[in-house]
C-alpha cells in the first residue's frame, strides 16, 4: 500500500501528495483518491529528467479518479494512465475533450468523460468545477496566441476544503478579471500553482503571487518543477514573492494535510 492511502485525513481537511511536476494526489476524509495529471514515464534519460526513477509505481496507489488539465504529454500521459487503469479498472477519468480522445485512442477502456469550462464533475465525494487556465481565443492584447489545446484548471470541493488546481495558466493570468472571477466565485482555500521564474508561458513568481492574492487564496503550493532538468526552480524564491498567502512547500514525492479552519 502506498503511504498516501494510509494518510489520516479528518473532516475539514484534504490530503495532498505531490509527485513532482504538476502531478498531485488528493484524498478526502472519506478516502476517495484523485490523481491529477499523473505523469510517470519509465524512460528517463539523465539529460532530461532530474530523477532516474518515476515517483510512483502505478499499481501501488489505489486510484478512484484521474483528473486531467490538458492534452500535453506531461499532463495527459497515456503510458501512466494505461497502467493505472490496468491496476484499477474501475477508475474514472475526467478531462478536456482532447485529453479524453487521446485516452480512448490509447485503448483505455475505463470510463472517460469530457468536461468543459463552467461544467462540474462528481468525483465520488468530491466535486471538480472546471475553469479556464488559458482562454481559448488567446490574449491578443498581450501578444498571446490561442492555445493549441483546451487548457483547464479546476476547483475541487473536498468536504469543507476547496482546492484550486491551476493547470498551466497563461502568463498574464493575474491581469485578467475574466479569468479570475469564475475561480474566485468558487472560493478556493488553497491553490496548486504552476509558475516559472523565466519561462514566459506561465506566470513568473510575481505574477503567481498576484494571482494567489487576487483569488483570495489562504495558502498556495508551487508546481511544475522537480521533474525536468530544463524546467526547475527554487520553491523558496517563489514563496518569497507571496504576500498575504501562506506558502505550503511539499517536499518531492511527499504528502501534506491541509485544513482551511
Amino acid at each position: 500500500m502506498h503511504p498516501f492511502e494510509s494518510l489520516v485525513v479528518r473532516e475539514g481537511s484534504v490530503g495532498i501528495h505531490w509527485f513532482g511536476q504538476s502531478t498531485f494526489g488528493l484524498k478526502d476524509a472519506q478516502g476517495t483518491i484523485v490523481q491529477v495529471d499523473p505523469y510517470y514515464p519509465h524512460e528517463r534519460p539523465a539529460d532530461r529528467f532530474i530523477h532516474a526513477r518515476p515517483p510512483l509505481h502505478e499499481a501501488s496507489l489505489h486510484t478512484d479518479f484521474v483528473l486531467l488539465t490538458h492534452d500535453h504529454g506531461d499532463h495527459t500521459c497515456t503510458e501512466s494512465i494505461v497502467r493505472i487503469a490496468a491496476a484499477y479498472p474501475d477508475v474514472q477519468i475526467v478531462g478536456p475533450a482532447e485529453s479524453i480522445q487521446r485516452v480512448r485512442s490509447a485503448g483505455i477502456t475505463a470510463t472517460a468523460t469530457a468536461i468543459a469550462a463552467g461544467d462540474a464533475a462528481t468525483l465520488g465525494n468530491m466535486t471538480a468545477h472546471a475553469v479556464y487556465a488559458k482562454p481559448p481565443e488567446g490574449l491578443p492584447n498581450d501578444d498571446i496566441a490561442p492555445p493549441d489545446v483546451t487548457h483547464l484548471g479546476y476547483v475541487v470541493e473536498a468536504g469543507d476544503v476547496r482546492v484550486y488546481i491551476s493547470g498551466d495558466p497563461v502568463n498574464t493570468f493575474a491581469e485578467h478579471e475574466a479569468l479570475l472571477a469564475p475561480i474566485r466565485a468558487l472560493t478556493p482555500d488553497i491553490g496548486l500553482l504552476t509558475n516559472h521564474p523565466s519561462e514566459g508561458e506561465f506566470p513568473f513568481f510575481a505574477g503567481s503571487a498576484k494571482m494567489a492574492s487576487a483569488l483570495g487564496l489562504k495558502a498556495a503550493v508551487p508546481a511544475h518543477y522537480a521533474c525536468f532538468v530544463a524546467r526547475n526552480y527554487d520553491p523558496q524564491e517563489w514563496a518569497a514573492a507571496l504576500a498575504g498567502v501562506k506558502p505550503l512547500i511539499i517536499s518531492y514525492n511527499q504528502s501534506a494535510v491541509y485544513s482551511a479552519r
